[in-house]
């Protein structure tokens, strides 16, 4: 991989979440999925949250049976089946991606032998060619993996009781995002245009941007009711106070690096100011700040993405 001398780096999580296993295998062999746990977590009506190595995945859980959203890595395919099984609700029936990369589908071509994948067209294109992402690339998925029920805009499951809505937002964390929302259950599954806690990866090279992921959820919170729980595809399960919280932090990153742009510094200028103190915890638990403005400030100006060195955290 290239090193990029005025960024931050990228953490061999982000490196597995883009290569889906494939495109770095020595990187993967450090990943030991037999130590990973994965458990379930309540969060309100028929929904649960699955946590485990890569994106959360949302659980309904009823009469109809179960339906998932995402379905992090293969290896942890039985351990996400042993989950379900102790929630009850007889078999699978449904899968949704929120996108495409492969810490939210790496289980979909096992899933996908069991039940339909469904998801934004984009991401169908994704996983059926080889991607190339920030000077990786990624092999395409084997075609159990591919969705087979697609839309570009919305579309609604009609299942254990309640209209599961999902709605494309283009742009955000890639070009296929979805937003899941479990109307009856005032639950939203936010894919990744939500990192609870800290700075996300917008994947620039996949038609992701910055402000597309701030319009994304200032789009989603008047829709929202004020109890629902809020899925992040990465982090903590959250609430409405925590979006909000998460798209000032988006906000405040858009106008300090638009601000220092229009006044002619340089990225190294941006990074060595940084960001408003508030935001200064964010940093290192998975893209570092000056990953993360070095993205904002790419994407603002339509710089080509550039792969820093990767840096395993243990």
């Amino acid at each position: 991989m290239r090193h990029d001398s005025h960024g931050g780096s990228l953490t061999l999580a982000v490196i597995l979440a883009l290569s889906g296993l494939a495109a770095v295998p020595a990187l993967a062999q450090q990943q030991d999925f037999s130590k990973v746990e994965v458990k379930a977590i309540p969060v309100a009506g028929k929904i649960h949250m699955l946590t485990g190595s890569g994106g959360n995945i949302g659980v309904s859980v009823g009469s109809d049976g179960i339906l998932i959203v995402d379905d992090q890595y293969a290896p942890l395919a039985e351990k996400i089946r042993a989950a379900l099984k102790g929630l009850g609700g007889g078999s699978l029936k449904w899968v949704l991606n929120t996108h495409w990369h492969g810490d939210h589908t790496g289980g979909n071509a096992i899933f996908g032998a069991e039940a339909p994948i469904i998801a934004h067209t984009n991401v169908r294109k994704r996983l059926m060619t080889d991607q190339h992402v920030m000077g990786n690339t990624v092999a395409a998925s084997p075609a159990t993996a591919w969705p087979v029920v697609t839309f570009d805009q919305a579309l609604s499951v009609h299942f254990n009781g309640e209209e599961i809505r999902v709605v494309h937002f283009p742009h955000g964390h890639t070009d296929g995002d979805s937003v899941i929302f479990f109307t009856g259950s005032h639950v939203v599954h936010m894919g990744d245009d939500f990192f609870n806690g800290f700075f996300p990866f917008v994947d620039l090279s996949s038609g992701g941007s910055v402000q597309g992921m701030a319009d994304a959820v200032a789009t989603v919170l008047p829709m929202i009711p004020a109890d629902a729980k809020v899925i992040p595809g990465h982090g903590p399960l959250s609430d409405v106070s925590g979006l909000k919280t998460f798209h000032r932090m988006l906000t405040d990153s858009l106008d300090t690096v638009s601000a220092g742009i229009k006044a002619g510094k340089s990225l190294q200028d941006l990074q060595k100011a940084g960001l408003p103190a508030e935001w200064k915890s964010w940093g290192g638990q998975f893209i570092t700040t000056d990953f993360w403005i070095e993205t904002v400030y790419k994407s603002l100006t339509g710089a080509k993405p550039v792969a820093p060195a990767a840096t395993p955290h243990h």
